[in-house]
């Protein structure tokens, strides 16, 4: 794997779905649909849309994840869940955070129509430095850092700037191309 780089197996910034950090949640929504729409239909679909900030650097990702909980916004009222699946917090647990919490209470419709005019940039998650990459940096490495991380992807750097995104689905169908070619 080390002879295998990053940059071979990254999107480049240009041909992934972007959005600036003030534009509206159903804009943003817009936007990753078109981009799905002229994506190559032999590619894996873009999950996320990458926010850039005036300055037109990448400042954040917003995945569909973050859309769906910004539809109950007594999330915010309950901390950081971002490893709850990790937790061993039985499923009778969540369930009680649910009920004591009254969560997802509201049909979908009246969420859907509190949410259209949120800021992309009040509901972006904002990746931390172990979330990077150096566009010259080996596969292996790549793989480390989302086995570690549990990533979905990694933001791909050029002298600090982004420059592209590495996805999970990528680095699967690359190992899984290996792996289907290997000898018995």
């Amino acid at each position: 794997m080390h002879r295998l780089k990053v940059k071979e197996f990254m999107v480049p910034l240009a041909e992934y779905a972007t959005i600036d950090e003030d534009s509206f949640l159903v804009d943003a929504i817009i936007s990753l649909k078109n981009a799905q729409k002229d994506l190559d239909k032999k590619k894996y679909k873009h999950r996320a849309i990458l926010i850039y900030n005036k300055n037109k650097e990448i400042v954040g990702k917003l995945s569909q994840l973050d859309v769906i909980r910004s539809l109950e916004p007594k999330y915010n009222d309950l901390g950081k869940f971002d490893r709850i699946s990790l937790s061993g917090l039985s499923s009778q647990f969540i369930k009680s955070i649910i009920d004591d919490h009254s969560l997802w209470q509201e049909n979908i419709e009246m969420m859907s129509n509190r949410v259209r005019d949120i800021k992309v940039k009040d509901i972006m998650y904002t990746p931390i430095e172990g979330e990077k990459i150096d566009l010259e940096a080996s596969m292996g490495e790549a793989l480390h850092a989302v086995v570690i991380g549990r990533h979905q992807s990694l933001l791909v750097t050029k002298d600090s700037n982004i420059v592209g995104i590495l996805r999970l689905t990528d680095i699967f169908s690359l190992i899984s191309k290996y792996i289907l070619e290997s000898k018995k």
